[in-house]
């Protein structure tokens, strides 16, 4: 059986307040291509389908063709998909049971009391595969169907779900989860794009012991491909860069094929190229306004590296790249001036510590739009302390 594996497409999501749409279209309609080419017998997607827990129209709309394709192919597949903590449960569980006639199948509560997790099964000529399904659960959600002190933790909430299950381990099954999955001490890669939503400490972290006998563990929630503690356990990343922390990734599909019980499993990357590119560029503001085979359509993060004083560098960079994410100055004169700055940031109002963030990061002061849009901020801030 061969499973396309993918996940955290968060759509609806920005760049640096550039709208991904254009982006996020492409990539979708690149992995359709992928199935039609390699006719995969299953296709899961764990979770984060939406950037925002209130999609915007325009997020639902490019949600809707790209199931609608799928549904069109030459040999439709079942498509599992679960919610992540970006999803809202009951929008993204809404038609959920017309949409099991088109063989698309969504878990996104936590289950009850009278409930378990959504199981389905897919036949191949070695048999039969279990799809567990098990959305993103808080300790709250599942607490009220155990003991009193039985559920304390991610980890206990997700051992706690699971051992109610009655899993047949003499056949194939593979979990679809979306959880900070570790292997003891040994935590996946994580990049800023995701920073935000793994709780400090690890107090989310559930490890891979609870999970191990499975056949295979598809997993969303980091964004960058990696398996987590053994071969079959696999976070697939997301398909696009959001991030330009996650430059350096190779995004793509992990495709799984299962043979019969107890073969190892083959799994293979996929490469997904993006319409836009996300990269880092680095040098003298000169260097950069000439360099060869300057990627003048990506999303690109320049730093500057010039000692002297620039005017206005962002202006003169935007004539060349149409878009620039950030431009930061690093050169030595920069990071002592950072560095007295923050030694006596003690003596600053958070806006003038703002102001001078903002002028040592862009070589020019603050619009008074700017300066504006950031007084508001600060002050919404003081009246919510």
């Amino acid at each position: 059986m061969k499973i396309f594996h993918i996940s955290d497409l968060h759509i609806g999501k920005q760049l640096h307040y550039y709208n991904l749409r254009e982006e996020q279209e492409d990539m979708l309609e690149k992995i359709i291509l992928a199935a039609e080419a390699h006719e995969p017998d299953v296709m899961v997607i764990a979770g984060d389908i939406y950037d925002k827990s209130a999609p915007s129209a325009e997020a639902y709309e490019i949600f809707n063709q790209f199931l609608n394709r799928l549904t069109r192919l030459p040999k439709p597949m079942p498509v599992l998909l679960i919610a992540g903590n970006h999803d809202n449960a009951s929008r993204l569980s809404y038609a959920s049971a017309f949409l099991e006639k088109s063989r698309i199948y969504i878990s996104a509560k936590a289950p009850g009391q009278e409930e378990y997790l959504k199981k389905i099964t897919v036949q191949d000529a070695y048999g039969d595969v279990n799809f567990y399904l098990l959305p993103f659960i808080r300790p709250r959600d599942v607490r009220q169907l155990f003991e009193e002190g039985v559920v304390t933790s991610y980890d206990t909430a997700v051992a706690a779900v699971l051992n109610r299950e009655t899993i047949d381990d003499t056949k194939r099954n593979v979990l679809v989860a979306h959880q900070f999955f570790v292997a003891g001490t040994a935590e996946p890669e994580r990049c800023d794009s995701e920073q935000n939503y793994i709780a400090v400490g690890g107090i989310d972290s559930v490890d891979i012991c609870h999970v191990q006998n499975f056949d295979y563990v598809a997993l969303g929630h980091i964004h960058g491909a990696q398996k987590m503690g053994a071969e079959h356990i696999r976070y697939s990343g997301t398909p696009l860069k959001y991030s330009v922390s996650e430059a350096r990734h190779q995004k793509g599909i992990t495709m799984v094929t299962l043979q019969e019980k107890g073969v190892p499993l083959q799994i293979e990357q996929l490469p997904l190229t993006p319409l836009h590119d996300v990269r880092k560029l680095e040098g003298t503001l000169e260097e950069l306004l000439h360099l060869d085979h300057a990627p003048l359509e990506d999303y690109v993060s320049i730093t500057l590296k010039d000692e002297d004083g620039l005017y206005r560098p962002k202006d003169q960079l935007e004539e060349r790249y149409r878009r620039i994410l950030e431009v930061r100055l690093d050169n030595t004169r920069i990071r002592h001036k950072l560095a007295h700055t923050m030694s006596s940031e003690e003596h600053l109002t958070p806006f003038e510590a703002f102001q001078a963030f903002y002028q040592e990061m862009n070589g020019q002061p603050m619009s008074e739009e700017e300066a504006r849009v950031i007084a508001d901020v600060i002050e919404t801030a003081k009246e919510m302390v």
